[in-house]
């Protein structure tokens, strides 16, 4: 099917469908014309992208943008909003006005949670939920102190490693965490920095620092726990963001500081007021950080929560953080315009995404199954076909 719509210039559209992806990412008609008309000197009419005929160029645009195929539009078959397809469709607000890039992960994301759920069923595997449920009615510290007891795994500085740990875990509770990498060209950001789909999906945006997005994790597996699907931009690391966090958030925002902070709170809650008296604790604080993978800002963060740093001078420490974060940046692009200056290669390769084992676990019972192909095999572990004995070993 597909090769036949490419050699026509104009094919049949079921308009329905493409109705239905506007009401999935929250868009008005006009605003799907003036994305595609973005940059463009002749403007496109909403004849041309709404009638029951479309020039095969311009829904080649508009599959740019939602990333379906385009037999996905000249299906003759219906489609009606069902709470199983999308969060978009179970819920009307969240916690970030969300960006279209957003939209777009979030739905790539519900797409791989029903796919990997159908694999699961089709290979036998039991994904069932171990962890117990809970509500905010619970105390976060308490309800840290024992899921840390089963999920916490063997410490250790490298913070990559540590993360990669902690999924590891969650995937022995039968919990899939999901990371992407949005490249420095991609067209449309998303403005979030995690998400948890029900009822047992997490999905991580890969940041530059490990910490943050270690934190980030926690702060999931909170919703996790209380069961409350939701999609986050601000996680709550600046004092300003965690003031205007409801319950919810800051249930998790607390359960996730109680995760990793372990028994060194009781060294947090016994500091006395940091002032430039005791040079704000930064020497307490750096070791806390190193043996906790918390990140001193989000220390201090919690020292403000405590109120064991006056407003003042917590923003005195933020603008240090800040600074020194900006020197960093400046740093590393320095750095990269000289190599380009140069001709110099970087030696750096593409970063991949992190793999949940139980996900690679599934996708490995599926092939071996004959459930899936090769192909799909390859595709969903982002390998090439001659590494495929590497992973069924």
């Amino acid at each position: 099917m597909f090769n036949s719509i490419l050699t026509l210039t104009y094919t049949d559209l079921n308009i329905n469908r493409l109705t239905h992806l506007l009401k999935l990412y929250g868009l008005s008609k006009d605003e799907l014309l003036d994305n595609l008309n973005k940059d463009r000197k002749r403007k496109l009419s909403e004849k041309e992208v709404f009638g029951d005929n479309i020039k095969i160029s311009i829904l080649k645009k508009i599959d740019d943008l939602f990333k379906k195929g385009l037999s996905y539009y000249i299906d003759p078959k219906d489609l009606k909003a069902s709470k199983e397809e999308s969060i978009f469709f179970r819920k009307d607000k969240f916690n970030a006005e969300l960006s279209f890039g957003a939209k777009q992960i979030v739905t790539h994301f519900e797409e791989e949670k029903i796919a990997f759920s159908a694999l699961s069923k089709l290979a036998d595997f039991k994904t069932e939920r171990i962890l117990p449920s809970y509500t905010i009615k619970n105390n976060p510290k308490e309800i840290a102190k024992e899921i840390r007891k089963v999920l916490y795994p063997k410490f250790t500085t490298e913070r990559k490693m540590f993360l990669k740990s902690l999924i590891a875990k969650f995937a022995e509770h039968n919990i899939v965490v999901f990371e992407f990498i949005e490249t420095w060209n991609k067209k449309e950001k998303a403005n979030i920095n995690g998400f948890y789909l029900s009822p047992n999906v997490i999905v991580l945006k890969r940041q530059k620092s490990y910490r943050r997005e270690t934190f980030t994790l926690i702060h999931e597996l909170g919703h996790y726990l209380l069961n409350i699907e939701e999609i986050d931009e601000k996680i709550g690391d600046d004092f300003s963001n965690y003031e205007s966090l409801d319950k919810i958030e800051k249930w998790c925002n607390d359960f996730a500081y109680y995760f990793l902070v372990g028994e060194f709170d009781s060294k947090i809650s016994l500091l006395d007021k940091a002032s430039t008296r005791n040079d704000y604790h930064h020497e307490i604080i750096k070791q806390i950080s190193e043996q906790t993978n918390l990140s001193e800002y989000a220390l201090f963060t919690r020292l403000r929560i405590n109120d064991t740093i006056s407003y003042k001078d917590y923003q005195t420490v933020k603008n240090e953080f800040e600074n020194q974060f900006r020197e960093k940046e400046a740093e590393e692009k320095k750095k990269r315009e000289e190599e380009k200056e140069d001709g110099r290669k970087s030696n750096a390769r593409a970063s991949k995404p992190i793999l949940s084992p139980l996900y690679v676990n599934t996708v490995q019972s599926a092939f071996i199954e004959g459930i899936i192909g090769e192909f799909e095999f390859c595709k969903r572990l982002n390998i090439k076909p001659e590494k495929i004995e590497s992973f069924l070993k």
